[in-house]
C-alpha cells in the first residue's frame, strides 16, 4: 500500500489496484470518494460514509455513490492510529438488493487481515 497526506493528516493508504480502480470511475463519482478520504483524513467523517455491515461498528466504512444506473462503492478503515487504509473500490452492477456481494466482503476482510498482520 502506498501512502499520501502530510503532517497534520492521516496517512492515505491504497489496496492493490484501489486507485487505478478509482481513477476509472465518472469524475463526479471520483470527487464524492475522495472527498470521503479527506474528511477521514482529517478526522472526519464525510455524510456519504457509513459503517459496513458484518464489520462489527464503525472503524470499516463505506461510500455508495448512485451514478447512472450503477452503484460506486470505495471501503476504507479507519481502525489504525494515524492511518487511514483504502481496502477496496469497485462498482456494484446488480439489479438486485443493495448488500454487498460476498466476493467483494471477502476481499475487504482479507485485506484487513493483512494490514493487521503487518501492525
Amino acid at each position: 500500500m502506498t501512502g499520501l497526506g502530510d503532517n497534520n493528516d492521516k496517512d492515505l493508504y491504497w489496496g492493490p489496484g484501489c486507485r487505478k480502480m478509482l481513477e476509472g470511475f465518472p469524475e463526479e463519482v471520483q470527487d464524492i470518494i475522495l472527498q470521503a478520504f479527506f474528511f477521514a483524513q482529517k478526522g472526519s467523517k464525510h455524510p456519504d460514509a457509513k459503517p459496513l455491515k458484518g464489520f462489527h461498528g464503525a472503524s470499516v466504512l463505506e461510500v455508495v455513490v448512485p451514478f447512472d444506473t450503477n452503484a460506486y462503492r470505495a471501503v476504507y478503515t479507519t481502525r489504525f492510529t494515524g492511518a487511514i487504509y483504502v481496502l477496496h473500490i469497485f462498482q456494484k452492477k446488480s439489479k438486485s438488493g443493495i448488500a454487498t456481494p460476498k466476493k467483494e466482503i471477502d476481499l475487504i476482510k482479507q485485506r484487513l487481515k493483512q494490514i493487521e498482520a503487518q501492525k
